[in-house]
């Protein structure tokens, strides 16, 4: 059977990942990934055979996918998250072009955005976006036009990928691009390690998370002008009236 399932493996542990990704994972014969993500379910299938490729290889590690399928394997791509969300699924469909007797299976997970909300409370209940501050694969000038667009939109925004050893300062530089069109009082959270050991929690103005250090695991949510702290946790009003 040449079949392989793209699987988003939630934030963190296996007890965040979703029913039918386990399920998924159960069928697989070979399970291959980024070698943190493996690690991160090694313990829960110990009688699959993994194969990993490290950061920056992400073509070779789809290749290596299907190479696999070919050879009649079920194989499971997993990616953090969810593998629709920065992950894996669409290069995945750019590569099996080449691979068209392989069958392609997406299955959901959940992304940090919903499970660093989750953590904070409620800041994603209106609308939102979600933006990485990695420039690997985009301009910055391109990342700047978009925190710009939302910020004058007023979109509560969710920051993925903050900050780097190379990039120490970009949550710095974002920040004072949304303060063009937020307040600096706007409420905003991080979340740190979601769903792992070590999970932990801060609410900040935008002018105090303009000063905060964060880093590659770590989930930055921006509120709208509506967004307000209700009992320590972030909230954003959806607007239901009469309450």
């Amino acid at each position: 059977m040449n079949k392989i399932y793209v699987v988003g493996i939630g934030p963190g542990g296996c007890d965040q990942m979703t029913g039918i990704a386990m399920e998924a994972l159960k069928a697989s014969d070979a399970i291959i990934g980024y070698t943190v993500y493996v690690d991160l379910v090694k313990d829960t299938f110990p009688d699959k055979e993994f194969l990993t490729t490290p950061m920056k290889k992400e073509v070779d590690r789809c290749v290596l996918a299907f190479e696999e399928a070919v050879k009649g394997k079920v194989v499971s791509m997993i990616c953090s998250g969810d593998a629709g969300v920065y992950g894996m699924a669409g290069l995945m469909y750019e590569v099996g072009v080449k691979y068209p007797q392989v069958e392609l299976e997406i299955i959901p997970g959940v992304t940090a955005a919903l499970g660093g909300a989750a953590v904070l409370g409620a800041p994603l209940i209106h609308d939102f976006c979600l933006i990485s501050l990695s420039d690997l694969l985009t301009p910055w000038e391109k990342i700047e036009a978009r925190l710009l667009g939302a910020s004058q939109a007023d979109f509560v925004i969710c920051l993925y990928n903050p900050s780097s050893r190379k990039r120490h300062d970009y949550l710095q530089k974002a920040c004072d691009l949304m303060m063009q069109y937020k307040s600096p009082e706007t409420v905003c959270g991080t979340v740190s390690m979601i769903g792992r050991e070590g999970e932990e929690y801060h609410l900040m103005t935008l002018k105090e998370l303009r000063d905060t250090k964060v880093d590659m695991f770590t989930t930055v949510f921006v509120g709208n002008s509506q967004t307000k702290v209700i009992n320590g946790k972030m909230v954003t009003p959806r607007g239901y009236r009469n309450v």
